[in-house]
């Protein structure tokens, strides 16, 4: 008998694809010139989304992409949207995709200027306009998570005093700026976003659990033992390669699962 073969009409999401924009600035000869394709999308316009193309004189920029960005806003497109805050890859707020990868954009250089840098929303996330993703379910996974202290008042009403060798635990872990690029970056939350907290969440997990002073472990643990918890990981190691502050999320997840396992 001859397989049964069914074909499916599959329609893509509306704005789900974007056409070619304005373009910016078009340079005269000669000179030092950066081109920039830039997402771009407003939730009041009908028109689907599009990518503009934009030129800035190099000679007139500083050397990072956010630089560039706030070049454009304040003297070619005041419309464009994005987040900024510290500009020195702190606060987390400017993390977009740029050529592909995701990292911050104060952080990223803007290159020799031979091609253009391409920047969009961080990939998975809704996006509220341009380049600002909106982050209220990796919040609310990094919220479920209980991220601060759970401990009874110290003895002595002073302090929680914790070891050298306690606190080196903790590295690797507090550094985390929540700027969201690996789990943007991670499939498995693609995937089940809804229940998969993700890996900057569990890598919060992991900070407090190992948190010598805290004294809710067995609880914060509970939280992530579902099917869809720490065992949504798929270890395929995303989220350590787009990590802008070097740290590992995946590591943090496997040392979840052994105290998982270690439990009685």
């Amino acid at each position: 008998m001859s397989p049964l073969f069914v074909m499916v009409a599959l329609r893509l999401p509306r704005n789900s694809q974007y056409a070619k924009g304005r373009s910016w600035n078009a340079p005269p000869a000669g000179g030092s010139w950066q081109e920039l394709h830039i997402y771009r999308w407003h939730p009041e316009s009908a028109e689907p989304p599009r990518i503009d193309s934009y030129w800035i004189d190099r000679n007139r920029c500083g050397p990072m992409v956010l630089d560039a960005l706030h070049l454009i806003r304040n003297e070619l497109d005041p419309t464009l949207a994005f987040r900024r805050s510290c500009r020195e890859g702190i606060c987390g707020s400017c993390s977009m995709n740029i050529d592909g990868e995701n990292g911050l954009a104060c952080l990223r250089k803007l290159g020799d200027g031979a091609s253009a840098l391409r920047l969009f929303p961080l990939p998975h996330m809704r996006v509220i306009r341009d380049l600002v993703p909106d982050l209220s379910g990796f919040f609310k996974h990094y919220q479920a998570q209980m991220p601060y202290l759970q401990a009874a008042p110290p003895r002595g009403g002073v302090e929680h005093r914790q070891s050298p060798a306690d606190r080196n635990k903790l590295d690797g872990l507090y550094e985390c700026i929540l700027c969201a690029c690996c789990s943007s970056a991670c499939p498995s939350y693609w995937w089940n976003e809804e229940t998969f907290p993700g890996p900057a969440a569990l890598l919060q997990a992991q900070r407090w659990v190992e948190d010598s002073r805290d004294e809710h472990g067995d609880e914060r643990l509970d939280t992530i033992a579902a099917h869809q918890g720490v065992y949504g990981c798929r270890q395929i190691l995303n989220c350590a390669k787009a990590c802008p502050k070097g740290l590992n999320p995946a590591q943090a997840i496997s040392a979840l699962r052994r105290r998982l396992l270690a439990r009685p």
